[in-house]
């Protein structure tokens, strides 16, 4: 065999062969049976395991399976040779795609969720070792399938009727009777807000949560760690948080504690979750992490707050990033279904009203479909876990000059917009500091090939909608 590490695909999506090299001498050999960084490397799904079981088998013939559990196994035998057999029983098109191999020492099999596993030993004194990244628990139900099922007709070697096989096994259904595992769904929390709704339309799947009385598919206080502990999180595999408490300047007074445990407590949850059911995180924050004095703001410039919200935001922060499968998207100047900024200016130019708006903050629109898109192709490129500045394109603009366009655009003239410092406009009212500058550097995020559209573009498709 080679003596490199080599990992090759099968015809069921997912299932891969992984050839282990053998280091021998005359005593025996030695294997590295599970070495994380060089199988990642090589396209190994990074899937986390939890427990090693080992199945020992006296006999040749002895014949265990079909079995699709719901989680992911890493199969290799420590003696002897056994012939493999798997079946994808997920739905989907692969639906009852079949591929077998010969197993031994050398040849490992990483199985995904949902993909039915088994296999016949060929010689006596099989030890047949897996790890898997998640507990059994009790009550849970998955797919089998018959080892004799005409439509998968796997080739064993040893006909079936010399075999050991477990009374239980004998009585699994042909695939025809198969229910097929579906896939995990994602999660969106804070599903009512205007990130969340644009979430949930653009992930249609998903499972949508919101705090109690906001009328959620599932309502869930993510404040309450211990309620969100026992939530069932098992069939879910990417998390979208869109939850948080936006009240900039309550949270400078009565809205405090509120922010602090909705923006800090609630993503630690979430990222405690994540690390230990192997989901991937994708939580949302803002510019007001920065203090606002650089005029593009990188992702490796370190957190400075000036007020409460962004002093939450930015511990949230910390906590996503202790998950290692995450990605922290800040964004800025969020304009969605809902009450905005943009549509406040639209409004009150139908109305006759000649604003002020502060012209001395700067930064870019982020649309709420922007972000959604920039979310969906993260995932979809499985572009590197970690944090990525996310708005919409075009040069960084002033509130008062997307005021004065939203005018243009309403048939006003822009000079209809008054210009003033954000120190006139805040003149004897108690307010959360702002950063003056706001805008985002986007290298880090074209580099993975998306690619911003311009925020101006994206307004005049927004107002004429």
């Amino acid at each position: 065999m080679s003596s490199d590490l080599r990992i090759d695909t099968t015809p069921i999506p997912g299932l891969l062969v992984v050839h282990l090299p053998l280091h021998e001498d005359a005593r025996g050999w030695f294997k590295e049976s599970w070495q994380r960084q060089k199988m990642v490397a090589l396209g190994l799904p990074d899937f986390g395991p939890v427990q090693n079981n080992v199945s020992f088998n006296h006999a040749r013939g002895a014949t265990r399976g079909i079995h699709a559990e719901p989680w992911d196994k890493f199969v290799s035998l420590a003696t002897g040779r056994a012939f493999g057999a798997w079946v994808d029983l997920r739905e989907g098109s692969s639906f009852g795609a079949t591929f077998t191999i010969e197993l031994e020492p050398g040849v490992a099999v990483f199985v995904p969720r949902g993909v039915g596993n088994s296999y016949q030993t060929l010689t006596d004194d099989v030890a047949y070792s897996y790890l898997v990244n998640d507990h059994w628990r009790p009550g849970v139900s998955y797919p089998a399938l018959a080892l004799d099922d005409p439509t998968a007709a796997i080739r064993w070697p040893i006909p079936l009727p010399e075999c050991e096989i477990s009374e239980k096994d004998r009585k699994n259904p042909r695939l025809d009777a198969v229910t097929p595992m579906p896939p995990r769904r994602p999660v969106v929390t804070g599903c009512r807000g205007q990130l969340g709704r644009a979430l949930m339309t653009a992930f249609p799947d998903a499972v949508g949560i919101d705090r109690p009385g906001t009328g959620a598919p599932v309502e869930l206080d993510l404040t309450d760690v211990a309620a969100v502990r026992t939530w069932p999180w098992h069939d879910h595999d990417v998390v979208l948080n869109a939850a948080a408490y936006t009240a900039v300047d309550a949270a400078e007074g009565e809205g405090r504690a509120e922010a602090w445990a909705a923006n800090a407590v609630a993503p630690a949850t979430l990222a405690e979750i994540a690390s230990h059911h192997g989901i991937t995180l994708v939580h949302y924050s803002t510019e007001y992490v920065f203090d606002g004095i650089v005029p593009e703001h990188r992702e490796d410039e370190p957190v400075a707050p000036l007020g409460v919200y962004g002093q939450s935001k930015a511990a949230g922060e910390v906590a996503v990033g202790t998950t290692p499968r995450h990605y922290l998207l800040r964004t800025s100047w969020l304009i969605g279904d809902g009450g905005n900024f943009v549509r406040t200016m639209a409004r009150l130019a139908t109305d006759g009203v000649s604003p002020s708006v502060v012209d001395d903050q700067v930064g870019r629109l982020t649309f709420t479909d922007e972000l959604v898109r920039a979310t969906r192709h993260l995932l979809d490129a499985s572009a590197p876990f970690g944090t990525y500045h996310v708005s919409n394109g075009g040069p960084a603009t002033s509130w008062a000059q997307i005021a004065a366009e939203v005018f243009r655009l309403r048939g006003r003239q822009a000079d209809d917009v008054t210009a003033v410092t954000t120190a006139d406009y805040f003149a004897g009212k108690t307010m959360a500091p702002r950063p003056s500058h706001s805008a985002f550097d986007l290298a880090k995020l074209r580099a993975t090939g998306f690619d911003p559209e311009d925020a101006f573009t994206a307004l005049r498709r927004y107002l004429a909608g």
